[in-house]
């Protein structure tokens, strides 16, 4: 009973976060109209989700939002360096190919947000077969070591967030 009337709760609950932020102060009609689109758009929607992932929303979930949270302030910092302090002719400027082993395409999408939400990378392609993802770094100094980075530090984390 419970799944007919909410299929997918998280993103009901997001609809609803979401619907509030967009309003900029929760009052009881913009309660009322957020949880109607969280209830409403996730029932619409059923059809075109074939099979929903298995996300785990423990342990591992908070660690990779505190994991990219702290990459993108430093982030940030260091390509204020780079801008600031070094010539454009110094910078090395790299396309990666990264391969990768997640299989849903969530998480594909999960990946190449995060890289892309972290300043100095662009995720900006993904190959036909899913395998490959391709990045724009701002500066690399070891391709093989920035590769393994992102390997390392976000895509085997996602692999224990979605089951």
């Amino acid at each position: 009973m419970m799944k007919r009337i909410l299929p997918h709760p998280a993103l009901s609950i997001l609809l609803l976060i979401v619907w509030l932020l967009m309003a900029n102060k929760i009052t009881a009609g913009g309660m009322v109209l957020g949880t109607l689109f969280g209830l409403v758009l996730p029932k619409f929607t059923e059809p075109f989700w074939p099979s929903r992932p298995q996300v785990r929303f423990g342990g591992a979930f908070v660690a990779y939002i505190g994991i990219v949270l702290f990459d993108i302030v430093l982030a940030n910092f260091q390509v204020a360096w780079l801008i600031l302090f070094r010539r454009n002719r110094d910078l090395r400027s790299r396309w990666l190919v990264i391969p990768m082993d997640l299989t849903t395409p969530e998480a594909i999408t999960v990946l190449a947000g995060t890289i892309s939400l972290t300043p100095g990378t662009v995720s900006s392609d993904v190959s036909a077969d899913g395998c490959y993802l391709l990045v724009h770094a701002l500066n690399v100094a070891d391709e093989a070591a920035e590769i393994a980075r992102i390997k390392t530090r976000y895509e085997t984390r996602l692999q224990r967030v979605f089951a």
